[in-house]
């Protein structure tokens, strides 16, 4: 078996080291002797926007409350209490609002990509082969009007 600590002695074996390890294969030792509580590791997607993180938030408490008014119309209705139609009558406009808090993630996402999205400028590479075929096509155009003009002669009829 390996030592506890075997990542703290082995060079490169640590995290960002991009060598995988099975879960709880060698679990390193912190300073104090205890294992640390998480390791940090690359983010898989890139991080949302400002003004769309806040939209989601929003979005994700309003659905919570509804959800919770849902629950609390439900079991009002089952008991038979004076509660449940004003809690019904509540929820029903807690899903609209719900509905458009998600919808506002979705335009708020919209918006920022549409503002601040991907700024697309071609590689200078990317740049030589579009000139290269811009050139080419420009040169079958000029070869293809010169055999129009050398086509055959042009015999000139006078209106009769």
């Amino acid at each position: 078996m390996r030592p506890l600590a075997c990542a703290a002695r082995e060079p490169g074996a640590g995290p960002g080291s991009g060598q995988a390890r099975r879960y709880g294969e060698c679990d390193a030792l912190t300073e104090s002797g205890n294992r640390p509580l998480w390791q940090e590791e690359p983010a898989a997607r890139r991080r949302m926007a400002d003004p769309v993180r806040t939209a989601a938030v929003r979005a994700v408490l309003i659905v919570a409350v509804t959800l919770i008014q849902a629950m609390v119309a439900f079991l009002s209705t089952l008991a038979g209490s004076w509660l449940a139609f004003p809690s019904v009558i509540s929820t029903v406009a807690s899903t609209v609002v719900a509905t458009w808090a998600v919808l506002d993630v979705w335009v708020t996402r919209q918006v920022w990509v549409q503002r601040h999205g991907v700024q697309s400028q071609p590689s200078s590479t990317a740049r030589q082969l579009r000139r290269e075929r811009r050139q080419a096509r420009r040169e079958a155009r000029r070869q293809a009007r010169s055999k129009k003009r050398e086509g055959p002669p042009r015999v000139d009829r006078a209106p009769v």
